[in-house]
């Protein structure tokens, strides 16, 4: 690889804001903030508003949205009755 041409590529800790799940992993991101890891090593840190702890998709509190407003104004739309 070149020198001096690629991105700093490091561990980046990412805290899940809604939940406080935090995640150690490597990235390219920056950031000022930083935390102290279980490790006892500093990390910068990087908020994230949602993750895959929270998000209802892989958490399962997924919800049901009910569709029948939509079928009964497109019948009303459409001419059925």
């Amino acid at each position: 690889m070149k020198k001096s041409i690629h991105p700093a590529y490091d561990y980046v800790i990412f805290r899940d804001t809604s939940c406080g799940k935090m995640f150690r992993i490597r990235s390219t991101c920056q950031s000022k903030d930083t935390i102290v890891w279980e490790d006892g090593k500093t990390y910068p840190v990087i908020n994230l508003d949602i993750s895959s702890a929270s998000h209802p998709m892989y958490t399962g509190e997924q919800r049901i949205v009910s569709n029948e407003g939509r079928i009964a104004r497109f019948n009303k739309r459409f001419g059925r009755s």
